[in-house]
This record gives structure tokens, sequence and C-alpha cells, in this order.
């Protein structure tokens, strides 16, 4: 089996990811679930062969990085398919691949229940705005919905960064300029610097990795950018304690000043196992006000939640209340709901309440 026939059976099959494992069949996760293709196992010899096979589809990409630290990241179009993005590794002495599924159309902001408030970010013109959540928890897939809301309504020069580039933009009312790690720029540090002389209004930083990213980012949000990007935390009171914390103790009070003036808000999300076999999004959103600014910049990130589940009216809202909201709605089982909760006891008594 070749690599552009495994690609077709995932799109055919609706799958999110394929894993091309050495000593597996190939599987495929659809829904949250693994689900291995029913024949041999793979040898590492095709293993090997299917990761060089991709590598030809992404135009001929050189494996050396892969073959000299063990990790490259990477995508490709296949016409008339899909678009993919791969992780390809080395383990146990074997190549692999791990290849997510984008679709090449951009994705509904309805179908996947992304709420107005998140959506709104769009509107924003300056200030520093992060999506947060586990890795696969579609932080991606909604920071595409948001620049399409953009780019379809109001004339803006949006720069993104990314590693690598996984939903295509064209022009429509604004100009979208997409640049990949490895291929357009050597780090998001220097590229970031770079957007600052490239005319932007609008800077997507597909994640903020380090100090000095952090750094950049902040900064062009202080010279009046809206910058969008992306961490690997749960919560927003996390978020700001991993970004303060990515910084020596020295410095750590100021950047904890910067942030409370620049930042805008911070969105969690999680993919919950629906009641219908598919998943459903539950999302935390914080937007700034003075109160959460002064909570930054004391070092009071621990009460972030008090403010963030008594400011509906501000378009706030914590992930165990969007997680009763799913019950409600009938998405998600109260248990299901309970196992995903940042805090049960809470959750627990609403539940009981409405039993």
């Amino acid at each position: 089996m070749a690599i552009e026939d495994i690609l077709a059976r995932a799109v055919a099959r609706k799958v999110s990811d394929i894993l091309i494992i050495a000593g597996l069949p190939v599987a495929y996760k659809i829904n949250g679930i693994i689900h291995r293709e029913e024949g041999e196992k793979l040898f590492p010899s095709k293993t090997r062969e299917l990761t060089e096979e991709a590598y030809a589809l992404a135009q001929g990409r050189s494996m050396d990085k892969l073959l000299e630290t063990g990790d490259d990241d990477f995508s490709f179009s296949v016409p008339g398919l899909s678009r993919f993005r791969v992780n390809a590794l080395r383990q146990r002495g074997s190549l692999g691949m791990i290849i997510r599924v984008v679709s090449f159309s951009l994705p509904d902001k309805d179908k996947l229940g992304i709420p107005a408030n998140v959506m709104n970010f769009a509107d924003y013109t300056k200030g520093l705005v992060l999506f947060t959540g586990s890795a696969g928890s579609g932080k991606t897939t909604t920071l595409a919905c948001i620049i399409n809301r953009v780019n379809t309504t109001r004339s803006a020069h949006i720069i993104t960064i990314e590693d690598p580039i996984e939903y295509l933009h064209q022009h429509q009312l604004s100009v979208v300029t997409q640049r990949e790690l490895a291929t357009d720029t050597a780090t998001y540090d220097v590229a970031l610097r770079a957007a600052l002389r490239e005319a932007p209004d609008i800077i997507l930083l597909g994640e903020m990795r380090d100090a000095e990213t952090i750094r950049a980012a902040v900064t062009a949000a202080e010279t009046g950018h809206l910058v969008l990007s992306t961490l690997h935390t749960i919560g927003a009171s996390n978020t700001i304690d991993r970004i303060v914390d990515a910084f020596p103790p020295e410095q750590q009070q100021q950047i904890r000043i910067q942030l409370a003036l620049v930042l805008e808000g911070v969105v969690s999300q999680a993919l919950i196992p629906a009641v219908n076999g598919s998943l459903a999004t539950a999302f935390e959103v914080m937007t700034v006000n003075s109160a959460v600014r002064n909570m930054i910049r004391e070092s009071k990130a621990h009460q972030l939640e008090n403010v963030i589940s008594t400011s509906a009216s501000e378009g706030m809202i914590t992930m165990d209340q969007s997680l009763l909201s799913l019950v409600l709605a009938g998405k998600i089982t109260p248990e299901i709901a309970l196992r995903h909760s940042i805090n049960p006891d809470w959750l627990q008594k609403r539940l009981t309440a409405l039993s």
C-alpha cells in the first residue's frame, strides 16, 4: 500500500490523524478513538518507504532534518484530496509519521460550535489574545476561523508564522501573508521581529515556545498590533503562570506589568467525547478588564477563575460552566463532564441540583 492510498482512505473515513509506526498496522484516529487496520504489521522498511513517499509529496522536501534530529514537521497538499500536516519521527531506530488530515476548505465555526464570545476577538485591532489547550484540542482550527472572519470582513494585512502551515487562506478583503518555519524563515523569534517591518495589522504566531518569542510577541502587541498565539496550557491562570515562569526571577515582575497592559483575552479549549460519538468543544473565555489586569500585575493569577465565573455579562465563562452548558444541551453526559472538570466539586453540585 502506497502513502496516497492511505491518505485517500483516511479522507474517506473522516479520520483526524493517521499513525504510521513500525510494529503496528496502519492506525487511524476517528473522534479521539484509535482504529487499527486489519492486516500485517508494518516493518521498519515499510515505514521508511512510506515516509520517503510523504516527503516526495512535500515537493521533494529533504529528509536531512529528520535523519539528523529524529523529528521534522511539514505539510503538503494532494490535489483533489486534502491537505496534510506531518510529524515525522524516529522511534526505536525506525522512521514513522503522525499525519493530521486538514481540509482544503476553511472550518465552519458554527459546525464546530465556536461561540460568539470567542469569534468576537476577530474584531480586536490591538493587544495579545492567547488560545490555549492540549495538543489536538482544536486551537489551530479556532484560529483559522478567527483569521477567516477578519479576512472576509475588513481590510488588514495579516501575517501568519506557522510550523507548519495548515489551513491556506486566500486574499479577500485582507491580505494574508503565510510564512512557514524552516521553509520561509528560521525561527518564530526571527520571523516575528521581521514581521514588525512588514506593515502588519495582525500577526498570528503559531506558538509561544520560549522567553524570547514571548518577549517579541508582547513587544509587537505594545506597538499597536493585534497578536494571536497559542500555548499548551489549560485555563487562564495556568497560562499567565506559564508565561511568567518562562523568564528568570529578576525579569518576572516586568513581564507581569507588560502582560497586564497588552493582554486582551485568553481562550482555553478542550475536545470532549459527545453523546453522538463525535467530539464537542468546551471553551473557557477570559476577556481582560481592569480587575484582571490588576491580578496579573499583582501576581494573583490564581484568583482569575473567580473573576471569570462572575463576569458572564462581559463574555466570560469558565471551563466548568461550559461543560455544564454542554450537559444541559444534551451533547455530553454528566460523567464525561466530571471527568474533564477543573473543579469537580462545583460541577457535581450543579449536576446534582438538576437531577
